[in-house]
């Protein structure tokens, strides 16, 4: 036993083996073939990195109620939601929703908001004229203002005449309270209206008339 112990104190250690890794490419590094792109970079989670589109319109919910249906089984509850869409300088659409879940009942409607946008007439910060519009029951009256007066208005007809990029203006519900009529009838006042050089073209009066001094 005592020789079999020396034997192996004299047997040089065995080296240690070292595992050689193959050099990886680096992320982002064009392939080796040169026919293959470049793979996307990828974040943290290890999902893909996509860009966002950029919404130019801004959204406002006006209303959401509360719909009650009443079945056999019991009560179902739905929700509908009233937005209202618009960029500041002139676009702005009106959408309705309905869907069991608050949220997606918001979605429904500012996908249908986009789909009726409308263009309004703007003079600076204010609108061109006098204009009533008229939906169903409802009648708002739209009047423009100076440059710092603000806009007065009621609530739905806020949110269309501020989302619409008008800054100073007055507006008066002349008929029905009901947010959507209200709103419809704010956005077919503004639909009606016509700037200067509009009315200039119907007329088939010319720039050069226009500017021209009135023979005394």
């Amino acid at each position: 036993m005592a020789e079999e112990k020396k034997l192996e104190a004299a047997a040089p250690a065995a080296a240690p083996k070292t595992d050689v890794k193959p050099e990886t490419k680096k992320e982002g590094a064009p392939a080796r073939d040169g026919n293959r792109p470049a793979r996307k970079p990828f974040d943290r989670n290890g999902k893909r990195e996509f860009r966002k589109e950029d919404n130019p319109y801004e959204e406002k919910v006006v209303t959401i109620n509360r719909v009650t249906k009443v079945t056999k089984g019991g009560r179902r509850f739905r929700f509908a939601a009233v937005v209202v869409i618009g960029d500041r300088k002139g676009r702005v659409g009106l959408g309705t929703g309905k869907a069991n879940e608050v949220p997606d009942a918001i979605k429904k409607a500012i996908k249908e908001a986009r789909k009726s946008l409308i263009r309004v007439p703007l003079a600076g910060t204010t609108v061109p004229h006098d204009a009533i519009g008229h939906y169903g029951a409802g009648r708002v009256l739209i009047k423009p203002a100076k440059k710092g007066t603000g806009v007065i208005a009621g609530g739905p007809a806020r949110a269309v005449i501020e989302l619409a990029g008008v800054s100073d203006v007055y507006a008066k519900s002349l008929g029905s309270n009901t947010p959507i009529n209200m709103i419809r009838a704010t956005l077919e006042g503004l639909k009606n209206m016509s700037t200067p050089e509009q009315i200039a073209r119907i007329r088939g009066i010319g720039a050069e008339a226009k500017k021209a001094p009135a023979a005394k």
